[in-house]
């Protein structure tokens, strides 16, 4: 029975992935959570670990021996990372050099899946849309560079060491569940507590014009799972859409749902300090590699999300 390890379970995008897994019955599935958190999660053997503790990761694989590893712990907000950049730093770069060098120390190779994102891109230029792979990096925020030194770091790895080791650059996703520091899901959740009357009829909101590639979470960890499995070592796949969608075309999707008529104005706190104009991801190596395509619409993941934040209102 193949032994998946999933670093940083208790996020968004853990519970999405074990089903994903959960597809193929002869997989074993362990996660991690931080010693603080509480949570059961059905089909999970569940491991407490801080991975600024390389010693705690090392034996931890050591006791698992898994074939893959999912590494999906990080700070992932933009705009903590603005806030909290030293806490960012920590964890999205120390902790996966040490992930990376406890995976090192193995007896074996098993495969590992870095996960970075489409903010590493930056200030693309209008002829560098979409994006590939290789295009130049020119991050705009403190979250993106961590993500492109976690990136560089895992190439310098898995050729240094012959490790089988694939990285991916997530754009935008998005789904029920999510916590309301990433704009749709702030969306979503300042309409249900309109709807409830728990809060006037105005929605705030930042720039509206920025365009991002949205894709359902339920799509990206399928294209987790296909890479990992078949992604080339050494290599990095974008993954996303491959459309670019306006912000201000989200929020009129989502205001169409609503049953409440709702009032617009824009927040000055939620206006980043640098923004980045158009993000949107070209996907055909992801393609080549797995054959993988995004099969869920925009507006179903929007619908799907604001009856999420209804019933959790």
């Amino acid at each position: 029975m193949k032994k998946a390890l999933i670093v940083g379970v208790a996020g968004f995008v853990g519970s999405y992935l074990v089903r994903e897994l959960m597809k193929d019955g002869s997989m074993k599935i362990h996660g991690t959570k931080l010693p603080s958190q509480q949570m059961f999660m059905e089909n999970v053997q569940m491991h407490d670990l801080d991975i600024l503790h390389k010693e705690e990761i090392v034996s931890l694989l050591f006791e698992i021996r898994p074939d893959y590893i999912f590494h999906l712990a990080a700070q992932s907000s933009v705009s903590v990372a603005w806030k909290n950049p030293d806490f960012t730093v920590d964890v999205n770069v120390k902790g996966a050099i040490y992930l990376m060098d406890a995976v090192r120390e193995l007896f074996y190779k098993p495969r590992m899946l870095l996960i970075g994102s489409g903010e590493e891109y930056g200030h693309v230029r209008g002829d560098e849309v979409p994006i590939l792979e290789e295009c130049h990096l020119r991050p705009g925020n403190i979250y993106a560079a961590t993500k492109v030194c976690q990136n560089m770091i895992g190439s310098i790895y898995a050729k240094a060491y012959d490790m089988n080791l694939v990285m991916v650059r997530s754009f935008n996703h998005i789904g029920p569940g999510q916590a309301p520091v990433f704009v749709v899901s702030d969306f979503c959740r300042q309409v249900a507590q309109i709807e409830a009357g728990l809060k006037e009829p105005v929605m705030y909101v930042g720039n509206l014009d920025a365009k991002r590639d949205f894709t359902d979470v339920r799509d990206v960890v399928r294209a987790y799972v296909q890479l990992i499995q078949r992604g080339k070592a050494g290599e990095t796949y974008n993954v996303g859409s491959g459309h670019a969608c306006a912000i201000r075309e989200v929020l009129d999707q989502i205001l169409s749902f609503a049953v409440v008529s709702i009032r617009v104005e824009t927040d000055q706190n939620k206006i980043r300090p640098v923004d980045v104009p158009v993000i949107e991801a070209d996907i055909s190596k992801l393609y080549q590699a797995t054959g993988w395509t995004p099969a869920i619409p925009l507006a179903q993941t929007l619908q799907e999300t604001l009856d999420d934040w209804r019933a959790r209102v």
